[in-house]
């Protein structure tokens, strides 16, 4: 039997909600910025949305949506323009991670299995340290991942790392209030 190699990823017909750059917290390491930032997913959130056109065909949950989490949003410049071209969305309910392609108007997500792939948050944590040239090469982005400065990445990563448990910590205690 021939299995799609794809068909555990779900392409949509729209772009991903933009982050919210005042909840963000940004580190730059060489030509890309991580961008970390605590984010809810509601039904009010995502109707407030303007997204772009992309080329899936899914449209996606646009209602009965209440999920959070830290989000770690990749950025690096392609065609003079700063671009989100991996998004990690660490989320409680349905941890993902999306590869955005401006070039082609394409918005995979990927779902985690947290059995498997264990919390979210390091597990994407560990993606950036460990397989990024190959993920942004995935979403478009050859031209950003040939610059890619692994020591760089290496030296920011501990202040990402410490900024991005700190905002779960931080969000977490707040619902527990």
């Amino acid at each position: 039997m021939l299995r799609d190699p794809m068909s555990h990823i779900t392409r949509y017909s729209v772009m991903p909600i933009p982050a919210v750059a005042e909840h963000e917290e940004s580190f730059q390491a060489g030509p890309i910025r991580v961008g970390v930032e605590y984010r809810l997913l509601t039904d009010a959130i995502a109707a407030a949305a303007e997204l772009e056109d992309a080329g899936g065909t899914e449209r996606g949950q646009t209602t009965g949506l209440d999920d959070r989490g830290v989000a770690l949003h990749v950025y690096g410049e392609q065609d003079g323009e700063e671009r989100e071209f991996l998004r990690f969305d660490c989320f409680q309910e349905d941890p993902h991670y999306h590869y955005v392609s401006w070039r082609d108007k394409v918005n995979d997500m990927v779902h985690l299995d947290p059995i498997a792939d264990g919390d979210s948050l390091g597990w994407a944590l560990e993606r950036i340290r460990t397989r990024l040239p190959q993920m942004l090469t995935r979403a478009g982005a050859a031209d950003v991942a040939e610059k890619i400065d692994a020591v760089a990445i290496e030296a920011v990563l501990p202040r990402i790392t410490q900024a991005a448990f700190r905002a779960r910590y931080a969000h977490d205690g707040e619902l527990a209030e």
